[in-house]
């Protein structure tokens, strides 16, 4: 009988495809959560919720829908909720600390870009493992404190994509 160790395998290599969500409230508060201090060179750093799809077939929304869940414990088709895929997609290259985590060869990664739209006092249950802490603010403080020049520019572009 063959014995499989818990947490041997080596883990798969992360697909250069990813999603940013950006969420918010009707008044346009944006949700920051603070990725955990181990994420990069030791610093602590505010992001919308962010990550990669699961298989290259996945579909970009349930990506959304995933890591929105996975990140907040938000579920993006509850009630008063609204995932509005805003059809833009960054293209970048992928940070050389984090190169590792992809397969041999892959420097870009490609984001799409989604909003979110929940009730105001919506709860929040963070992953420990990525996140420890989280705030609202409004849409230009959100952007002015993230961390990536990407998710700052899907802050600023907010108020386009609401619906009236």
């Amino acid at each position: 009988m063959a014995v499989e160790l818990v947490g041997t395998a080596p883990l798969p290599f992360k697909i250069p495809q990813s999603v940013l969500v950006v969420i918010h409230t009707p008044t346009l508060d944006v949700l920051l959560i603070r990725r955990a201090v181990d994420a990069l060179d030791g610093q602590a750093f505010w992001q919308s919720v962010t990550g990669s799809k699961d298989s290259p077939q996945e579909d970009w929304r349930d990506t959304a829908v995933r890591e929105v869940w996975e990140e907040t414990g938000i579920c993006a088709h509850a009630s008063g909720c609204t995932l509005r895929d805003w059809g833009l997609e960054n293209v970048y290259d992928i940070w050389p600390q984090w190169l590792h985590r992809y397969a041999p060869g892959v420097v870009r990664n490609r984001e799409r870009v989604f909003g979110l739209r929940v009730p105001p006092g919506t709860p929040v249950v963070l992953s420990p493992r990525e996140h420890d802490a989280y705030q609202w603010l409004p849409w230009q403080q959100a952007a002015d404190r993230c961390f990536s020049a990407s998710n700052a520019e899907a802050c600023l572009l907010l108020p386009r994509f609401v619906s009236p």
